[in-house]
């Protein structure tokens, strides 16, 4: 499965960056360890998604993984990847106590945030304005510091959805669900950017590479397996298979018209809130 090859028959190399969770080894499996070919090769680091957002802001990778949130910030150098990314239904963010307390009660109270550039952040910002007192943690710790009251509430991303009850927490919001209902749209949480600086022709191939990618995981589901679990030894099966089932779907082939929309529109409402900066480059390859 090619993609294309420089003119001197060299393989360039590319820095990438995502996540060691299971939805992101899945995907990227079959690129990194040369399942399908872009003509490109890949030099992988693997950090937690507020890291990854960091060095985004810095430029120094050539492709990411990114919250969508944090892609609002890099438009000068970066553009949307039309595939390989987290987009869907059923699969937001949770806002998660010690009791049960309505969300009209999270005003004045100190929460947790998985990073400052989070989608996760973006939405409770969007969802009420008026809360400011935020902590920002690596989302694994979260659940602990909701647990032993460091924070009264926390925002959980990634396999916490399927353990945050083991920690005797409660849901308070599903911030997904309330996206859902309040737009319509699926929930954008997210994207593979890749440097504007790579030209056309690269960035469509490393484009259908990553569509290529995920087709071949979905069509050959053990061959990933020995990668994931390399980068998830603390996981069950269960909780790696239910973290990939959530968060690898249709929109991770391509956004398509769909999912293009939703992306416009998260980024749309937080320029509007004042979030991100209102942009002018092409969000997509054209």
């Amino acid at each position: 499965m090619d993609c294309v090859m420089s003119e001197n028959g060299q393989r360039p190399t590319l820095t990438l960056g995502f996540s060691p969770c299971p939805n992101d080894t899945f995907i990227f499996d079959a690129l990194i360890h040369g399942r399908v070919d872009c003509g490109f090769s890949f030099r992988e680091q693997l950090e937690d998604v507020e890291t990854l957002n960091r060095m985004a802001l810095s430029a120094t990778l050539d492709v990411s993984k990114v919250s969508y949130h944090l892609l609002g910030h890099i438009l000068k150098d970066y553009l949307l990847l039309r595939s390989g990314g987290a987009l869907g239904r059923g699969c937001g963010p949770l806002v998660v106590a010690r009791d049960g307390i309505d969300p009209g009660e999270l005003a004045g109270k100190r929460i947790a945030l998985p990073g400052q550039y989070t989608t996760a952040a973006l939405l409770l910002r969007l969802f009420n304005p008026s809360l400011a007192d935020f902590v920002y943690l690596p989302f694994h710790e979260i659940m602990g510091a909701v647990a032993d009251g460091s924070v009264a509430a926390g925002v959980i991303i990634h396999e916490s959805r399927f353990t945050y009850q083991g920690y005797g927490l409660k849901k308070v919001l599903d911030l997904g669900e309330w996206w859902e209902q309040e737009t319509g749209h699926p929930i954008p949480l997210g994207g593979i950017a890749a440097k504007r600086s790579l030209g056309r022709e690269a960035l469509l191939s490393l484009e259908r590479g990553l569509a290529l990618s995920v087709e071949y995981a979905f069509a050959h589901p053990g061959a990933a397996r020995p990668y994931i679990r390399a980068h998830s030894q603390e996981m069950s099966d269960e909780v790696c298979d239910a973290h990939i089932s959530l968060y690898v779907n249709d929109f991770s082939r391509g956004l398509g018209p769909e999912g293009e929309d939703a992306v416009r529109l998260l980024l749309n409402r937080a320029a509007e809130a004042g979030i991100i900066p209102r942009w002018q480059e092409p969000l997509l390859i054209p």
